[in-house]
């Protein structure tokens, strides 16, 4: 049974001045008018990880059309949405004690902001205060029992989203709400645009494969950022992307809207032009239009094919049990390049590594900056060749095998180059760029190179043998905790840590949060039979059908914790040094 809100404030009242692990006794679920609230941990120490505490109300007393929170990929929308209210009133407020998580430019499936059947739900993490180590009640009281329902009000009771403060406008008069603007309160309207929005978004990327497309960038899109480290729209001089007319194509959707960008097909996708004219800005925006995201970003219309992986190389990373014979085969030591393990790859192994990976949990589209890349990999001009016969080089470079990864698996390219012309040949289509303008250039680029008939063996790619990580391949014996994300690009695992820095397509620290989760879950399902493959996919059904609340197994409070794509929880796994699988 639930207790009166005026339980939870005397009792602050009273532990003021007292120890801090006096705050273990609110521990419990309190009534405040149409709101529960629920205190699911306590922390022990003013040092130690926040206070979990939800904040519940249901269906009926918040008052949201159901038309927009009923259907699942409505309610991941709708609950971004009011992530995004909630985290403006606290900064608004400068409320630091309480934390909601801080939204970025996608739109991702969260445990933050909880949409179900019966109602809404806030998860919040709340730092309780202290002078050294004793209890601050008075204010842990204000913190709890007032800053806690009023922002229980300004999220999820519907007639108190107002327009009161307007969202900042870009360039074309549209709302531009952003990590870098968050102070500002949205409207019932902005959220149903919100939600329709994350609709057509996710519709179009449906089309896609429907017309046998990689990507599409809509006319007007602004794709340079702010800056290195901002992933915020640039604010002046950027130049909106307009379509060569030779790959325009024009989209309506079944709301009414009508869509016209740049369509790449399926294929080998060459982009080159000089320094600084935007190859590697389309590059990036391909990377994260694999997620929907937020109007007024710039990018809401560049949407790519939700299996699109980027590739580099990485120096020093380990690499387990992986076929990489289409590229390396043949090495003086003899090494069996079917199933290479090594504790350090080299540049051109390392990117082998990370494209075979890729491939083998579903990538159909690659995606490639020559600047990542190691030279011996992608290329070997004909003087080298010349100079170092074919049987005694080991490396197959992806110039000779890009054609047959399309035509024989099915897997397509989109290549940034910058300093070499060896992709013409075997390139669909050419695209320069001068100044962030696109031009297709492909027939010009065919005739300077010379077209040849490509090495198509497709041989060199027949179906690999499924990889079978060990039954206790994510149970090392130095693990006694469960693993941990450290920051955006690094996840503790026992005593070991997976470096994540170079999976360029991880873009919240969240999702990192639920990559430790997910390992933890495949340290379950492999017994000695169970491929990697067949793992991943377990995984992915299970987030379909019960949402990444189930990902963390808890019942009351998850932490915040955002969904990954296999390819990233994949790319964890991989990176693991204990991986071991069955021979």
């Amino acid at each position: 049974m639930n207790s009166p809100r005026s339980n939870l404030a005397s009792t602050l009242h009273n532990l003021d001045g007292r120890s801090y692990g006096n705050y273990k006794q609110i521990r419990g679920s309190y009534e405040f008018g149409s709101f529960t609230v629920f205190i699911d941990r306590v922390q022990v120490d003013p040092f130690a990880s926040p206070s979990k505490v939800r904040i519940r109300i249901n269906r009926a007393e918040a008052g949201f059309p159901t038309d927009i929170t009923t259907e699942r990929a409505d309610r991941i929308a709708a609950a971004d949405f009011l992530f995004r209210v909630g985290n403006a009133f606290l900064h608004r407020n400068d409320q630091r004690s309480i934390i909601l998580g801080r939204p970025g430019q996608e739109v991702l499936e969260r445990t933050n902001v909880l949409i179900d059947d019966e109602g809404f739900e806030a998860r919040l993490l709340v730092n309780l205060p202290a002078r050294g180590r004793r209890i601050l009640g008075h204010q842990a009281a204000d913190i709890l029992t007032r800053d806690v329902p009023e922002l229980a009000q300004t999220m999820f009771i519907y007639s108190n989203l107002a327009a009161a403060y307007p969202p900042a406008k870009d360039q074309s008069g549209k709302n531009q709400p952003s990590q870098d603007q968050p102070g500002k309160n949205q409207s019932s309207d902005d959220l149903r645009e919100h939600v329709q929005l994350h609709r057509d978004q996710l519709e179009l990327q449906n089309h896609l494969g429907e017309e046998g497309l990689l990507a599409f960038i809509g006319n007007g899109a602004i794709l340079p950022r702010r800056s290195g480290d901002s992933d915020v729209p640039m604010d002046s001089h950027a130049v909106a992307f307009t379509s060569p007319s030779s790959l325009e194509h024009t989209f309506t959707l079944s709301s009414g809207r009508r869509l016209t960008g740049m369509a790449i097909p399926r294929g080998v996708t060459v982009i080159v032009g000089g320094g600084y004219h935007g190859k590697s800005t389309i590059l990036r925006a391909l990377e994260r239009g694999v997620y929907p995201h937020i109007a007024g970003d710039g990018r809401e219309w560049v949407i790519t094919e939700p299996s699109a992986t980027s590739i580099r190389a990485e120096d020093g990373r380990a690499v387990t049990g992986d076929d990489i014979s289409p590229f390396i085969n043949n090495l003086p030591s003899g090494t069996d390049t079917r199933a290479f393990t090594t504790t350090n790859a080299s540049g051109s192994t390392s990117q082998a590594a990370n494209l075979v990976e890729a491939v083998e949990v579903g990538a159909r589209s690659l995606l490639i900056d020559e600047d990542t890349s190691a030279t011996n990999f992608m290329i070997r001009d004909d003087r080298m060749r010349a100079l170092i016969p074919a049987d005694r080089e080991p490396i197959t470079p992806f110039v000779d095998r890009i054609r047959p990864l399309f035509t024989h698996r099915g897997v397509s390219t989109v290549l940034v180059a910058g300093g070499s012309s060896a992709f013409f040949e075997v390139a669909d289509h050419v695209i320069a760029l001068d100044a962030y303008v696109p031009q297709e250039v492909t027939e010009k680029a065919h005739e300077l190179v010379g077209m040849k008939s490509a090495d198509d063996t497709g041989s060199a790619f027949a179906t690999p043998r499924p990889r079978i990580p060990t039954a206790k391949a994510l149970h090392p014996g130095s693990k006694t905790k469960s693993a941990k994300a450290k920051g955006l690009g690094q996840v503790q695992f026992g005593k070991a840590f997976i470096d994540l820095t170079a999976v360029s397509q991880l873009v919240d620290p969240q999702q990192t949060t639920g990559i430790a989760e997910a390992l933890e879950y495949l340290a379950e399902i492999f017994d000695d039979q169970t491929s990697l493959t067949e793992a991943l996919a377990e995984v992915e059904d299970m987030l379909d059908a019960q949402g990444v609340d189930a990902l963390t197994g808890n019942r009351g409070h998850p932490g915040h914790v955002a969904r990954p794509r296999a390819q990233e929880i994949a790319a964890a796994l991989n990176r693991f040094r204990g991986l071991r699988l069955v021979d």
